[in-house]
């Protein structure tokens, strides 16, 4: 431990620490951390809804919510799906599990890198997973031919595919992913991870829950917090025909949703626009920190669709000491690669932050760029005066 920072919370899973854990540890200094780490929409409850949560906290509290069917049907109202089509759980990861424990029976192919719960939750219990690299030299960006021979080469019978990819936030365009789900109409199920569709701006309606809705085989998954910046809420939902979404909604619990998931629920019919104008705000700010990022000469930026940047460090930059003096002498929280399948700590991943946050993040890395570029300085003067 230093400066109030424990290194060994970073090795104890896969993923990083939460932001409460930490912040605990750090004690005074835990109350002024900005989180680049769990990706995150920053413009979105707006102060006032929260305002409005605030005064209903007693209720939501006191009393029990309604059960999951209720609060499904308001969901897909307000998102103009049929209701039939959609189940809704708290959180997209305990969709992953049950739908490893429902239609994964011998094997799943994922590419990696990518969200760490779909190579884990099957390999916790049993299943065979099929690992496709996806290549740095390619720019980490998926080939829809080359990734179906790989399915089809392993025999595997299950297929994921996350759309934009997390870490990297690479986007395939929404004819290529509907090509890959007709390729593989004979498989057992094809997911398609959407977690962060609604950050896309490549394309005005990327999202393909409408064919999966019609689809033998397919089921999108959908990520409510980390479209709306409520990731302690716990809230997602899927997308498939009316029979796979009827025996998930079987298979989950009644009343499996709490109180604050159904009042923000109800509250989002009135609030379209002010979401909307919050993923305009961060499709700018990802402009805006993408370039400033770009001007540091240790670091290659990724393109990217969703709310967060892939970075590249230079040689010789190591991302957990980059880490964890970000977060000592900073506050400043970032996702550090190295136990990503398929990455290393060369690698960063920055969640996109209005301008305040990233102006400190920058303060952050010429802190600790600094001196080498002035031993790099130093060492060029030596060698011309040598």
């Amino acid at each position: 431990m230093h400066n109030g920072v424990d290194s060994g919370l970073f090795g104890q899973t896969a993923h990083s620490p939460s932001f409460f854990e930490l912040a605990r540890r750090m004690g005074d200094h835990g109350r002024q951390l900005v989180d680049f780490c769990i990706p995150c929409n920053p413009y979105f409850p707006t102060p006032e809804m929260f305002d409005e949560l605030a005064g209903n906290l007693e209720m939501m509290l006191k009393f029990y919510p309604s059960d999951a069917d209720t609060i499904t049907r308001q969901l897909a109202r307000v998102l103009g799906l049929n209701p039939a089509t959609v189940a809704m759980a708290n959180g997209s990861t305990e969709l992953i599990t049950w739908m490893d424990h429902l239609w994964v029976h011998e094997s799943v192919a994922i590419p990696i890198p990518t969200f760490g719960r779909w190579t884990d939750q099957p390999m916790e219990t049993g299943k065979r997973v099929d690992m496709f690299p996806l290549r740095e030299v390619d720019f980490f960006q998926l080939s829809v031919d080359e990734y179906v021979r790989f399915i089809r080469s392993r025999g595997s019978r299950v297929a994921v595919l996350c759309n934009p990819n997390n870490p990297d936030g690479g986007y395939l365009p929404r004819r290529e992913v509907v090509r890959f789900m007709d390729e593989l109409s004979d498989l057992d199920l094809v997911v398609i991870d959407e977690s962060f569709i609604d950050f896309v701006e490549a394309e005005p309606a990327p999202s393909v829950a409408s064919d999966a809705a019609i689809r033998p085989n397919v089921v999108v998954l959908k990520s409510l917090g980390k479209n709306f910046g409520l990731h302690g809420i716990r809230f997602g939902y899927l997308v498939a025909n009316p029979g796979l979404a009827r025996k998930m909604r079987g298979t989950l619990p009644k009343w499996n949703l709490n109180s604050l998931a159904e009042s923000i629920v109800f509250m989002l019919g009135a609030h379209g626009a002010e979401y909307r104008e919050s993923l305009r705000l961060l499709a700018r700010d990802r402009y805006g920190m993408g370039m400033q990022l770009a001007r540091v000469p240790e670091l290659s930026v990724y393109s990217s669709q969703a709310n967060f940047l892939l970075v590249k460090l230079g040689p010789g930059v190591d991302g957990t000491a980059l880490r964890d003096h970000l977060i000592s002498r900073h506050q400043v929280f970032i996702r550090e690669c190295g136990n990503k399948l398929g990455m290393s700590n060369q690698f960063v991943r920055l969640v996109v932050r209005p301008q305040q946050d990233v102006a400190r993040l920058m303060e952050g890395l010429d802190d600790y760029l600094q001196p080498r570029w002035d031993d790099e300085l130093a060492r060029r003067r030596d060698a011309q005066s040598a």
